[in-house]
């Protein structure tokens, strides 16, 4: 048995940087997306920057409009990142337990950045950054390769993730996954999650273990 957690949302409180981030880049367009279409598009389904090129007619690609965001956001999470309430406290009480790992669509120097400036890489054996895979989530390379790398089969992971694309990942990879939704994502369909639960404290050894063998994959 291993444990598998999404970054972004999950671990570290960084939606709302993400999304302020696009605002910023946004404006010098003269456009604003809701928080509830930037819940949608950007963080459920993972094509927010194709939804605001062809919206709004942007003058630029979507990668482009990632490309200028980079910066605005690399600034804000230096200076504005925290921790999720009981994200410490879940990965403390997991490690030793099980196997640990962290799977990201983020970029190794963002994932890197982070782990170091919480303390979080002494308890994850893997960290598997967007460099470490080729596609994205919603496909499952990045559970499948924190998989391998951890040395389990994916059907012996539990995933943990705050958002529909995270999840329907986890469930292509053949792991069993867990939701624990933010405020950006309170919304999202976790039907093909094996427990929505309402926060990190929820996530208990005896959770981890008895959804595993509840919920073969």
């Amino acid at each position: 048995m291993a444990v598998i957690f999404d970054l972004d949302g999950v671990l570290i409180d960084s939606e709302a940087l993400q999304y302020e981030a696009y605002t910023t880049v946004l404006a010098r367009y003269a456009v604003r997306v809701s928080a509830a279409d930037y819940a949608r598009y950007w963080i459920a389904e993972g094509r927010g920057p194709e939804y605001a090129v062809q919206t709004y007619g942007l003058p630029l690609t979507p990668d482009a409009l990632r490309a200028l965001r980079n910066p605005v956001y690399h600034a804000l999470m230096r200076q504005r990142a925290t921790l999720m309430p009981g994200a410490l406290a879940a990965v403390e009480r997991l490690h030793g337990r099980f196997p640990l790992a962290i799977a990201t669509n983020s970029n190794r120097d963002d994932v890197g950045f982070l782990v170091d400036h919480f303390g979080l890489a002494r308890f994850f054996a893997a960290i598997v950054t967007r460099e470490d895979y080729r596609r994205a989530k919603p496909e499952p390379d990045a559970y499948l390769t924190a998989a391998v790398r951890l040395n389990r089969p994916a059907a012996a992971c539990l995933v943990v993730e705050d958002a529909y694309r995270g999840i329907v990942a986890a469930y292509r990879a053949g792991a069993t996954a867990v939701a624990v939704p933010n405020e950006f994502t309170r919304d999202n369909d976790f039907a093909l999650a094996a427990r929505v639960l309402r926060g990190l404290d929820e996530l208990t050894v005896e959770l981890v273990a008895e959804l595993l063998r509840a919920h073969p994959a």
